[in-house]
């Protein structure tokens, strides 16, 4: 594979991040879902000042920079994806002064901090939307979301066949002051979630000063949720199908990916260089082909896009290779870095989809060292480093995800996966909270305490230490990070159900996703396995389920 790549080197023991332009081509990028990170005041919801506590953390863990769920001012139908207020902060998260605070910690930490922004919809009490309920039908108020009447003889139907990715339709019918029925509006998720109207400038200037905002108090990026969302097609044409959920990332849908949305971030590009220390753009972003998700990350747009297509893959040699090929060839093809995520606040963990208990907790260990030998960008996900397992049997009581219960099937649910992190082993709440406090959001699962960051740290064998191992490792191997000339990745001779590459002329990487032992040539010093190898004169028996990293 040969791609053209811009030439990078990675920053060394002492050298500060902060010299760094281009840093976000091998950053190792922390999501820390706010609500389940860390809790300072002891009312069982995470918060910034909880996130500032556990600084040390992160920095001992060896990321470079962390990624905050939305903390501004919200209703909570989506837990802060329902925006009322862009530039206030949620009073159950903190303050401004919280945040300027936090910010200015973790920089001193060489920590870099990316907020989420969410542009497709607002909240349902968003000033706009208030004021959209209250104009006339036509009122200009109305012209910032998307307002149409209804079909039927008497607008009864929804303007289209759209569906909610939460279910149910796309569309909620207003009523008027006088009690009658009214137009419908469009809502591509919950209906406490209205979609903007991207069109009118009006919008898309709003949203340029929300960005100066954050910028101005030195944010050094955005995760741009719903980045394929913000356009739809003219007219608002049916999809002609039902599932649309299932289509999304598929198929083309009059609703994501629209050609438009490159133009809006063509702007924002322009603005993010015009600050200095490269602040990014992360592209949350649903493509039908990856040449088409390659189109958010061209030169004049943004800087990275979620892997996707690398996330929802078994743990199998053949096709995690297939991922790999396709992610660095399109990335590659716009000189963009590839990104690689294993599990997000909206997904099922993926100790538990690689089959959960010990074979799960195994293959999670291995797909540690494999994402984190690939060329580009790595994203974790809060508690994957202890190799937390989704929570399957929270009670049906405390469930709260609008997506399973909207869908009338809690499984589908994201609420196992949002448990509040474990920080020490004194139940009921492990450490989550402060001294003393038992308060938690979410349930946790009585095993919790066993996989807490006090009862794993220091453990030669848990899987936190192996990300201290592997994430110390990454930055100090000169191939790993950032793909070069010299350090593209190059595969090697490998027996069936395993992966074998090197990455310039020190490193190799070999995983075995089989289920039986390998022998393999032994490539030369073993520097990091995720569990015992042995090796003997020439040759090493590889494990199942298993991946080490070599030196030449």
């Amino acid at each position: 594979m040969t791609t053209e790549t811009l030439a990078v080197e990675a920053v060394r023991p002492g050298e500060s991040a902060a010299r760094r332009t281009d840093w976000w081509r091998d950053a190792v990028i922390y999501q820390v879902y706010i609500r389940s990170f860390a809790d300072s005041d002891g009312d069982g919801v995470g918060d910034l000042p909880g996130i500032r506590s556990r600084l040390p953390y992160l920095a001992d863990l060896g990321v470079d920079a962390l990624w905050i769920t939305p903390f501004f001012l919200s209703p909570m139908a989506d837990f802060g994806y329902d925006v009322a207020d862009y530039r206030a902060v949620d009073p159950v998260f903190g303050t401004l002064g919280d945040f300027r605070d936090l910010l200015a910690d973790a920089h001193a930490r060489n920590l870099r901090v990316i907020v989420d922004l969410v542009p497709n919809h607002t909240s349902d009490r968003h000033v706009w939307f208030v004021e959209a309920l209250a104009a006339p039908e036509g009122g200009a108020a109305r012209d910032r979301y998307i307002f149409r009447d209804g079909r039927g003889e008497h607008g009864e139907l929804p303007p289209n066949d759209w569906e909610s990715v939460f279910g149910g339709p796309a569309w909620t019918r207003t009523v008027n002051p006088d009690g009658t029925p009214g137009q419908w509006y469009l809502h591509l998720f919950a209906p406490e979630q209205p979609d903007l109207n991207w069109d009118l400038e009006e919008v898309r200037s709003e949203f340029l000063d929300v960005l100066r905002f954050w910028l101005d108090l030195g944010v050094d990026g955005f995760r741009i949720d719903v980045a394929h969302g913000m356009v739809k097609a003219p007219g608002l044409p049916d999809v002609g199908h039902d599932n649309h959920v299932e289509m999304i990332g598929n198929a083309v849908l009059p609703f994501f990916d629209q050609d438009g949305v490159h133009e809006i971030y063509r702007s924002w590009r322009l603005l993010l260089d015009s600050y200095d220390g490269e602040r990014i753009g992360v592209a949350e972003a649903w493509a039908p082909t990856p040449e088409r998700l390659a189109n958010y990350v061209r030169p004049d747009e943004l800087h990275q896009a979620f892997n996707f297509d690398f996330l929802g893959r078994p743990f199998e040699a053949a096709s995690l290779r297939t991922a790999i090929d396709h992610s660095l060839a399109t990335a590659g093809s716009v000189g963009a870095p590839s990104t690689w995520v294993l599990s997000n606040h909206d997904m099922k963990r993926h100790v538990t989809r690689y089959g959960g208990g010990a074979v799960g907790q195994a293959r999670a260990r291995a797909a540690a060292l494999l994402m984190l030998a690939l060329p580009g960008s790595a994203y974790m996900y809060q508690g994957e480093e202890l190799g937390l397992p989704e929570v399957l049997d929270i009670p049906v009581e405390f469930l709260v995800d609008p997506q399973g219960i909207q869908s009338g099937d809690p499984s589908k649910g994201r609420d196992g996966c949002r448990v509040p992190l474990p920080w020490s082993e004194v139940s009921p709440a492990y450490g989550f909270g402060p001294e003393g406090s038992t308060a938690s959001w979410l349930p946790a699962p009585s095993s919790w305490g066993g996989v807490s960051v006090a009862a794993e740290t220091g453990d030669p064998g848990s899987m936190l230490e192996l990300y201290r191992s592997a994430l110390t490792l990454r930055r100090t191997q000169p191939e790993l990070g950032a793909e070069t000339e010299d350090t593209a990745l190059v595969w090697l001779p490998a027996p069936e159900g395993v992966l074998a590459f090197r990455r310039g002329d020190g490193f190799v990487c070999t995983v075995n996703t089989g289920s039986s032992p390998v022998p393999l040539p032994v490539p030369g010093a073993l520097l990091l396995a995720s569990t015992d190898v042995s090796v003997a004169a020439d040759r090493v028996v590889l494990p199942a389920d298993s991946a080490a990293w070599w030196r030449i």
